[in-house]
């Protein structure tokens, strides 16, 4: 195991945090859209979804990193192309409005976060624990994107 660098943990939040930030970049201004669409029950503010991603990104970076520590970085593979899927949903949903899309990503984004979680148990179960925050937002995200598919 690595000693622990305050500077890489650093670069794992921020790297996140900066995917998150570019996601919501190339995705527009998503309160135009998301006032627009039939909003299904337990739909909220479009204010609180910043302020969660901003939390989960960096739960997701502080997990990543302490993956990173034990050596044992395979398991970063499966954070990376989870974190490619979480950048592209916002993008597909809110720039080209494509909801049927966007719910297939949303699934698929649980699926892969659920996959993570079990590989980052098996290396540090903190990191897992870390991430049930952000798998529990992604189906409650999930139950969204399907919804807004089926109901508009």
């Amino acid at each position: 195991m690595k000693k622990f660098s305050l500077t890489d943990l650093l670069i794992f939040v921020v790297s996140a945090e900066l995917i998150g930030a570019l996601s919501a970049l190339f995705a527009g201004d998503f309160s135009v859209f998301y006032s627009e669409i039939v909003q299904p029950p337990l739909s909220p503010p479009a204010i609180v979804f910043p302020v969660v991603w901003a939390i989960l990104y960096a739960l997701m970076g502080i997990s990543a990193y302490l993956v990173s520590t034990s050596g044992k970085n395979y398991s970063l593979k499966i954070y990376n192309i989870q974190l490619a899927v979480n950048f592209l949903w916002s993008i597909v949903f809110f720039r080209y409005r494509m909801l049927t899309i966007s719910a297939i990503l949303a699934v698929i984004l649980l699926i892969l976060v659920g996959i993570m979680m079990i590989q980052f148990c098996r290396v540090r179960k903190i990191s897992a624990g870390l991430n049930v925050p952000y798998l529990l937002w992604c189906g409650f995200a999930t139950y969204l994107s399907i919804a807004i598919c089926i109901i508009n």
